[in-house]
């Protein structure tokens, strides 16, 4: 038989929504009061977390022409899922489901997919050439609950059969989408109806591989008894059954269906505290393929799919809470030890970290003005009103702009800004793709205070998740123990308040004035955070030597191998120095860039606010600053055209 080549494991054909989950664990759904938006559809949490797991899958579906449409299409990719397929409706929207977490089985749950884009997909939005390109096709069952979605999923199984594509059902039984029930009733998970069965048993001989929970076995075989449902799908197809059976793990039956259920090859569930069970059943799924398309055996596979549900059922969310493979690998190696996953600090930390934004941070030149303190008392200098900062700090960011804009460099632009004087900048650069910092601290505090105090993850529900938490310690390692406590609950605070609200995390690390330093004084510094188990994704440290960088790329790599890196501060450093300090970090990859303010923005802004330069004079000298410090940081590998441009 003629081998045709395979570049995609995965394609899944089905449901694409937005989940808006209710926040508050408990509350009846009409009592709710805020939500949390996430990728959802069954086929569409499965491709997701299929890409997560590593597999090369791909997501065929509709998706509405607007926001949420694209925001779908957009989550897909950052997990790596082809979208080349994922078409734009012009006329329909993207479907919804809205629900609340009432108890661990409970999550009354609303289906807005009247007349949805993902229920238009047509025979015209794929060929043969691209279902033959996968090792295999998934449909779920409610693309085969009207005429017209089972008309468009029969003609890409017939494709799949001609070309050695194998074809998966997930039969993802929910009665509200056949019409079954009250539109209200969508968590109802079985209701027997013989035109669904038939239907159902129309499809079951076209496929390699049938995945269910019992209920979901129960409406395919038409009956209530497991095994006789079994036996009547096994007349109708030699596939491959897995019968999901929540906590209990699951059965596979290839040929045979035996008289007891444990029979046949039985793979052990995973124990773990319920938050709730929506969910499971797709990171199921995505595990147990991670396997299957990888040839694996029947035990990798039940473990890779029996861990992936109880991650799930553990946390709050579908798609979010799919873990990646180092985190699911670690997760099997200790899953005996870890009986509750959602409160294993290091399961915690792996998900975080392996499940950020996949954009890689290099090479960045950062202008950083999130200084109150020194505005203020720049503008006090010459009699300027306070309101002009916020003006002045919108003139700055646009200036950057416009020299990046200008400039073709192998270069990631960047910001620090605040929220006192600087909303008005953070609100224009918000969603241009830049690195976006955004201070915590009260300026010039210690021991440190957080603007906000001890409510300060109440801060973040109103930062957009891309705005990355900075926090500037002034701290040294030989600090007496009762200040170095006080910081260090601060710390702690702001950390956790971090890993609830997923928002990224940089400290900053300055010794206090006058302090005696060496080239350990701030690994001692960044190893007394660690020990606090504060693993912050970002540090940003004045410069350091060449051993300095040594020891300090050592701990990182020990203490947090996923930290993004750090950053070097400027000080208001003369050119010299920052010179030096770009040189020394030059052979070292974990120092990432730099994030430089008063040395680019001090003496033209202090102009500006005198009147003694128009806006245009002012971007004209922010920008030759910004322009300067760019050049010198790509050239920290050439002193001479460094020290050339820092001239110029």
């Amino acid at each position: 038989m003629h081998t045709i080549s395979k570049t995609l494991d995965l394609i899944c054909l089905g449901r694409a929504s937005v989940d808006l989950y209710g926040q508050q664990i408990g509350d009846r759904l009409q009592d709710v009061g805020s939500f949390a938006k996430s990728l959802g559809g069954s086929s569409c949490n499965i491709a997701f977390g299929a890409a997560r797991l590593g597999l090369k899958a791909s997501m065929l579906t509709r998706v509405g022409d607007e926001q949420f449409g694209q925001f779908i299409r957009e989550e897909l990719q950052k997990a790596g899922c082809d979208t080349s397929h994922v078409v734009t409706d012009p006329k329909r929207l993207t479907a919804l489901a809205i629900l609340s977490i009432k108890t661990k089985d409970q999550f009354p749950l609303l289906f807005y997919r009247t007349d949805c884009a993902d229920m238009a997909i047509d025979c015209s939005d794929f060929d043969e050439a691209y279902i033959a390109s996968s090792k295999a096709l998934l449909i779920t069952g409610t693309h085969f609950s009207t005429a017209h979605v089972d008309q468009v999923a029969r003609h890409a199984i017939s494709f799949a059969r001609k070309n050695q594509t194998k074809v998966i059902l997930d039969i993802d039984y929910r009665p509200v989408l056949w019409g079954l029930t009250a539109l209200g009733e969508g968590d109802n998970r079985f209701v027997s109806n013989q035109s669904v069965t038939a239907h159902l048993q129309s499809i079951v001989p076209l496929c390699d591989l049938i995945v269910g929970t019992e209920e979901e076995i129960h409406i395919a075989g038409g009956s209530t008894d497991t095994i006789e449902c079994l036996r009547t799908l096994r007349k109708l197809t030699d596939a491959v059954i897995v019968l999901k059976r929540g906590a209990d793990g699951c059965s596979i039956f290839e040929a045979h269906i035996p008289d007891d259920l444990n029979s046949a090859f039985f793979s052990q569930g995973v124990r773990v505290e319920v938050l709730n069970v929506l969910g499971a059943g797709d990171a199921f799924m995505s595990g147990f393929l991670r396997g299957w398309l990888n040839d694996e055996s029947y035990e990798r596979c039940c473990a890779y799919a029996n861990a992936s549900g109880a991650l799930v059922v553990s946390r709050h969310g579908c798609a979010p809470a799919v873990p990646t493979p180092e985190e699911l690998d670690y997760y099997l190696q200790n899953q005996q030890r870890i009986p509750r996953p959602d409160l294993d600090p290091e399961l915690n930390y792996l998900h975080r970290v392996t499940t950020r934004s996949p954009q890689s941070w290099n090479e960045l030149c950062i202008l950083a003005f999130d200084h109150r303190k020194q505005f203020v008392e720049m503008a006090q200098a010459v009699g300027a009103p306070l309101q002009r900062i916020s003006k002045l700090k919108q003139l700055i960011l646009a200036a950057c702009q416009q020299e990046v804009a200008a400039a073709n460099w192998p270069v990631q632009a960047g910001v620090l800004i605040d929220d006192t004087y600087g909303q008005d900048a953070l609100n224009d650069v918000t969603g241009t793709g830049w690195w976006i910092g955004r201070p915590v601290e009260v300026p010039a505090s210690r021991p440190l205070e957080l603007e906000g105090g001890r409510s300060i993850g109440s801060r973040f529900i109103s930062w957009p998740k891309q705005h990355i938490v900075k926090c500037l310690v002034f701290m040294h390692p030989d600090d007496d123990s009762e200040l170095w406590q006080q910081q260090a609950r601060q710390l702690e605070e702001l950390y956790r308040a971090c890993c609830v609200s997923g928002h990224e995390l940089l400290v900053e690390v300055i010794p206090p004035v006058g302090s005696a330093q060496d080239d350990q004084t701030m690994v001692r510094a960044l190893q007394l955070i660690y020990q606090r188990g504060i693993r912050p994704d970002w540090w940003k440290l004045p410069p350091q030597s060449k051993n300095s960088w040594v020891a300090i790329s050592a701990l990182v790599n020990r203490e947090a191998p996923h930290c993004r890196g750090v950053i070097l501060l400027g000080l208001d450093a003369p050119a010299a120095e920052l010179m030096q300090a770009f040189a020394d970090s030059a052979a070292f990859p974990l120092c990432k860039g730099f994030a430089i303010g008063r040395t680019i923005f001090a003496k033209p802004s202090q102009a500006w606010l005198a009147n003694e330069l128009t806006d245009a004079g002012l971007q004209q000298q922010i920008r030759d600053n910004y322009r300067a410090l760019v050049h010198a940081w790509l050239n920290r590998n050439a002193p001479e055209k460094q020290q050339q441009e820092m001239q110029a």
